[in-house]
């Protein structure tokens, strides 16, 4: 299977590339490949001739998008088309990842695929936009919905909570529930699913739920981290992007693919970073 990866510079671009090593892969970053530009797309859809477009690429400043929503449209809604068409022109499938902010978050049980959407902030409408636009350009589609992605590459809330811990106590939001996603179980998923050619919608998360003062405990146990932990609200954090209070994932699309539990994948983060690795 010839692969055509967009955002190939982010986490999970980088845990998709190490996942499909060997394979044809035929990967862009966000400076090789501007995926808004519709002729730049097509012109890489018909070098590669690829047998699908794989997209992990986004505008995912959540909070600059209330304000530069034409640039999160840009990245998330016009990018994600543009993929869809050339792919579709070219009889190539697309998959498309996006997020859990697609819900409004009000929901008291896990969110899964049939689940009515409501995005509260630009960012999840943007994203929204990307997979209806995904969905009704090319009939060979999967869309991947996945949460509170991280990994030992980049910039992300584990690596950032750590550094702050380092100075001291920490205060973290603790009613806001999610599904903590390890990258490279996702890359896992994403690459199961591709072999299977069931086209459809799926939620890809980590198993289970946590707020990020949970997320945060877990992690200071696995690293032997002495530093204070203080839950707080959300009211005592006010952000410009409105973020869901509750928007743990799971899936009843078949084929069921169950990523590990949130636990598993962060202990799984923790053994890569002392183990160097990015």
């Amino acid at each position: 299977m010839k692969i055509l990866l967009t955002g190939a510079g982010g986490q999970l671009g980088a845990a998709l590339q190490a996942r499909l090593m060997g394979g044809d892969l035929a990967a862009f970053s966000r400076g090789e490949l501007d995926i808004a530009d519709l002729a730049a797309v097509r012109a890489a859809v018909a070098a590669v001739a690829p047998d699908v477009v794989v997209n992990a690429a986004a505008y995912n400043q959540v909070d600059a998008a209330e304000e530069q929503t034409a640039a999160a449209f840009r990245g998330n809604a016009v990018g994600p088309r543009n993929l869809a068409l050339a792919a579709a022109e070219r009889g190539a499938a697309v998959l498309h990842v996006s997020t859990d902010y697609v819900f409004d978050g009000r929901g008291t049980r896990p969110y899964h695929e049939f689940d009515t959407t409501g995005p509260q902030s630009a960012y999840g409408r943007s994203k929204l936009a990307g997979e209806d636009a995904v969905r009704a350009l090319n009939p060979r589609h999967f869309v991947v919905r996945t949460a509170w992605v991280y990994h030992t590459h980049g910039a992300n809330f584990p690596k950032t909570i750590i550094r702050l811990a380092e100075r001291g106590g920490v205060r973290v939001v603790s009613d806001q529930y999610g599904s903590p996603t390890f990258a490279p179980h996702l890359a896992d998923a994403i690459a199961t699913l591709l072999a299977t050619g069931a086209y459809g919608t799926y939620h890809f998360a980590g198993v289970g739920e946590a707020s990020w003062f949970d997320l945060t405990r877990e992690l200071f146990c696995l690293l032997g981290m002495s530093a204070t932990v203080t839950p707080v609200s959300t009211a005592e954090f006010p952000r410009p992007a409105p973020r869901p209070r509750y928007s743990v994932l799971t899936t009843l699309q078949e084929p069921r693919i169950v990523l590990p539990d949130w636990r598993e994948g962060l202990a799984s983060f923790v053994a890569r970073l002392r183990a160097g690795e990015s």
